[in-house]
């Protein structure tokens, strides 16, 4: 009896230690395996969703997941450790970067795209005209009417939307467009970007405020078009707006630097040692990742390149 137990007893060690080998191991922090959660601007959802079930697909030993969060959120979370990688619209200032090399930390940043801020209106709206000027002057309290930005426009008074008060958007616009003088009148603010698209859809007098990726078309491969429960507006940096002289974000007027409303994304990486954290921050910027970028509808850091065999007969 005492034999039987032994053998019992080695046989549960060897269970356990397989079960730990096979469940636990795997999941060890690599560049390429392991478990982590990393915060996103709600704003870049579409783009960082696509990268992740990539990258997950690729490397089937990772937990990766993200929290779509206001920009702000995703900040004070890398500041606090809660994270190790964000996404944002900004690189940490220098300040910041003191604090964190101050606890023996040193971020690295990377740019991974050029994003556009799209305005949209209802599909019933005739107003697809705007500057940069009236849109400054819209956030800042000085029209409030359509008819001020268009002559003949019947729509009324604007009520401007915005995905979240705390999101990046918000603070693009507020710093580079508007220099802190910024009014709440008209304006408000949902919660997410798909919100942004229901309401603006069903709202006449609406002007929406949204990221490019979130109303790319993704069944045009060559992103020529978008949503279609939106128009899109189409934005001058000229006094007037015209056919000739207002643009569209698509990915060749961001690449030419002619659409006026854009601003780079960025992931930010606190990781002390090379883990999944700083895998997936490499893949992203990578050609495979750079690609998935590319059918998200905004503009690559680095443009992907296509290899070619050619074959020589001689």
């Amino acid at each position: 009896m005492k034999r039987i137990e032994l053998i019992v007893f080695l046989v549960s060690l060897l269970s356990l230690g397989g079960c730990r080998f096979f469940k636990g191991d795997p999941y060890r922090n690599t560049p390429t395996t392991g478990i982590t959660t990393i915060s996103t601007d709600e704003t870049f959802r579409p783009i960082i969703e696509a990268e992740i079930d990539v990258f997950k697909a690729i490397y089937g030993y990772t937990e990766l997941s993200s929290d779509y969060i206001p920009e702000n959120e995703a900040f004070n979370k890398l500041f606090k450790g809660d994270v190790q990688l964000i996404v944002a619209s900004r690189p940490l200032s220098n300040e910041e970067i003191a604090v964190f090399n101050q606890r023996k930390i040193f971020p690295r940043q990377t740019k991974i795209a050029t994003d556009a801020i799209a305005l949209i209106v209802s599909p019933l709206s005739q107003d697809t005209l705007i500057t940069v000027n009236q849109i400054k002057d819209l956030l800042t309290g000085k029209i409030d009417r359509w008819d001020q930005i268009n002559p003949g426009s019947k729509t009324g008074k604007i009520s401007v939307v915005f995905d979240n008060e705390k999101s990046g958007i918000v603070k693009y616009l507020v710093d580079s467009l508007c220099q802190g003088k910024f009014v709440q009148k008209n304006v408000f603010a949902l919660e997410f970007n798909r919100d942004v698209i229901e309401y603006t859809s069903t709202h006449p007098g609406v002007l929406g405020f949204i990221g490019a990726s979130w109303i790319s078309n993704n069944a045009d491969s060559l992103h020529l078009s978008f949503h279609k429960k939106i128009k899109v507006v189409s934005v001058s940096d000229r006094p007037h707006a015209d056919g000739e002289n207002s643009y569209k974000p698509y990915q060749a007027y961001l690449m030419d630097h002619i659409y006026p409303l854009t601003r780079d994304i960025y992931v930010i990486n606190t990781e002390p040692r090379n883990g999944l954290v700083t895998g997936f921050s490499s893949f992203v910027a990578s050609d495979k990742g750079q690609r998935i970028i590319l059918k998200s509808g905004v503009l690559p850091a680095v443009a992907p390149t296509r290899v070619i065999n050619v074959r020589k007969d001689f």
